[in-house]
């Protein structure tokens, strides 16, 4: 099992739902943070709990459906002059629940593949080359199971479109030690999964955070987080590196 000690963890959606959860997790193994949201005042509350940890963290901002501040968000962090070494694109928009699906319109489209695909698709290319370059990396892309529901065409779609670029760069570092994978975090009690989820936020861990503490070189995985519900990060880490899960 990789030890994240030191190293800096960028994570985007940070000041709430998995996102939060990714960050306490990854602050409790040592791990630098650089979170992101909307606004630097969402995650206040967040810095404030990560205090307790003894590690750096600092915020960014970017609204993920503007290209441009994309962009301006990823030069800041260079800026910084912290090496990013993990990424967790966690962020993510479900634009509406379509009862009369044959009339969704095209702006659910849009907006969904911008912040769903196109963002952290932009992220994954800038930091993946420096990756390569320093010969370590992992970068985790979030997904999700919802199938056969035509009334979430636009987030479906997008977070497919997510899956297919995600294996297709992970073919390209493939048995070295920069590693690419999918996080699915189940149906759960987020602002984007809704209350009536069957389960608890807390419950995406460790699956969540397995794909940034295996180290066996193997790129392209899915890690479906209600399977390693219950299990210690070593326990899903060991069962993830040996092909159990």
């Amino acid at each position: 099992m990789l030890d994240v000690k030191g190293k800096w963890c960028f994570i985007t959606g940070a000041s709430r739902g998995v996102g939060r959860q990714l960050a306490l997790c990854m602050a409790e193994h040592g791990a630098n943070l650089i979170l992101h949201s909307r606004s630097v005042t969402h995650t206040e509350k967040i810095l404030g709990e990560l205090s307790k940890y003894g590690i750096e963290a600092f915020a960014v901002e970017a609204e993920l459906s503007q290209s441009d501040e994309v962009k301006a968000m990823l030069n800041k962090i260079d800026e910084s002059g912290k090496n990013v070494e993990i990424v967790f694109n966690d962020a993510g928009v479900q634009i509406a629940y379509r009862q009369e699906y044959f009339q969704t319109p095209v702006a659910d489209f849009t907006q969904s593949f911008l912040i769903n695909t196109i963002a952290p698709v932009m992220i994954c290319y800038h930091f993946l080359p420096k990756m390569i370059e320093r010969g370590f990396g992992r970068i985790i892309n979030t997904t999700s199971g919802i199938r056969n529901e035509p009334q979430q065409a636009g987030y479906s779609a997008s977070k497919a479109a997510l899956d297919k670029l995600t294996t297709d760069l992970a073919f390209v570092v493939d048995g070295t030690d920069v590693i690419l994978s999918l996080a699915d975090p189940g149906w759960i009690r987020t602002d984007l999964g809704g209350p009536n989820a069957p389960g608890a936020v807390e419950s995406c861990l460790p699956g969540m955070a397995v794909g940034a503490f295996v180290n066996d070189k193997k790129s392209g995985r899915l890690f479906a987080a209600p399977r390693f519900h219950g299990m210690t990060l070593e326990q899903a880490v060991s069962d993830a590196e040996s092909g159990l899960r």
